[in-house]
């Protein structure tokens, strides 16, 4: 089914994500009527044209209550973090993505949400170095034990948006997400990813500047309105019935790079740059084969990642005395 003239659920609309969501659905499917769930966070820019829901996605009742009479969902709500957040607190970010995204799930499957889109993680793969394929997922083997709580999270979300499928005849779509950055991610030094921390150093003018691990880290990085778009030609693609893609550039982005086009952009030339190899960090080469995607839909990102950077540097300099996140 085509998302036009449809209802449609999304959870997570306050953040990076779902604020960039907001926007891309109601440029590129002006007809969808949009409900969006709001939980702890109020929306910094809400539209009178979207139906604001109040709820927590960790209670069925309250999910039941906010998707009934919805026809299809996207599911980009999340309890995220970098590394430091994921090593000290491995329990809460692998626990409250799990009952968050279960509950939900079992929400649009009584309400009969017919089409879901299923936001995840491309930490589900098993560990490996280097670019991966969609078809290449092997559940015979571990993922990489940066990643093992929170991954076999995904895993069993995953399976279970297979079994809405092959049970019950809902359509899935199953997005096996890079890493997004963009304006409203999370800045705070407990909880951010390594973009928004090196924009933050950058912005703060910190001297000497440092980094954590290695500048010649590998990630696949995407920025947040160029996965929103391709999410929303995935909502609206009709025939995609239990599908998964890698949703990324598939571009080798070095953690040295990001850092280099964070300084430029804030404008700091620090006199010393350190990197801290002790600090957590994960896994030294990931990125992801996203032909899948391109051939699917025919979707191409619109920004190069270092015009990203630079407005997500842009974003936070404006922002950063009042973005709490």
């Amino acid at each position: 089914m085509s998302i036009a003239n449809q209802t449609l659920f999304l959870a997570g609309a306050t953040g990076m994500t779902g604020t960039s969501l907001l926007e891309t659905l109601r440029a590129q499917s002006p007809t969808t009527r949009i409900r969006a769930a709001v939980h702890q966070t109020e929306p910094d820019c809400a539209y009178d044209d979207v139906d604001y829901v109040r709820g927590d996605l960790r209670d069925l009742e309250d999910c039941r209550r906010m998707v009934a009479g919805c026809d299809c969902a996207i599911m980009a709500a999340a309890y995220a973090g970098g590394a430091v957040y994921t090593t000290n607190s491995p329990f809460e970010h692998m626990g409250e993505n799990l009952l968050m995204n279960r509950q939900m799930l079992e929400a649009f499957h009584l309400e009969g949400v017919k089409r879901i889109v299923f936001i995840g993680s491309a930490v589900i793969y098993q560990a490996f170095e280097g670019s991966i394929k969609e078809e290449e997922l092997d559940f015979n083997l571990d993922p990489h034990r940066a990643y093992f709580g929170f991954a076999q999270a995904m895993r069993f979300l995953e399976n279970m948006c297979r079994y809405l499928h092959e049970e019950f005849d809902h359509e899935v779509v199953m997005v096996r997400a890079a890493n997004i950055f963009g304006p409203r991610d999370k800045f705070d030094s407990q909880r951010s990813n390594f973009i928004p921390a090196i924009i933050r150093k950058a912005s703060e003018r910190m001297d000497p500047f440092e980094l954590w691990g290695s500048p010649d880290v590998v990630r696949d990085v995407i920025f947040c309105g160029d996965f929103a778009k391709a999410i929303v030609m995935l909502a609206e693609e009709d025939g995609l019935v239990c599908e998964a893609f890698n949703v990324g550039t598939g571009v080798k982005t070095t953690v040295g790079q990001v850092a280099e086009w964070a300084l430029r952009h804030a404008d700091h030339e620090p006199a010393e740059i350190r990197w801290s190899p002790d600090k957590p960090t994960t896994v030294g080469y990931r990125a992801l084969d996203c032909g899948k995607l391109k051939r699917a839909v025919g979707w191409e990102p619109d920004h190069s990642i270092e015009e990203g950077i630079r407005k997500t540097v842009q974003w936070w300099q404006t922002h950063q005395e009042a973005w709490v996140h």
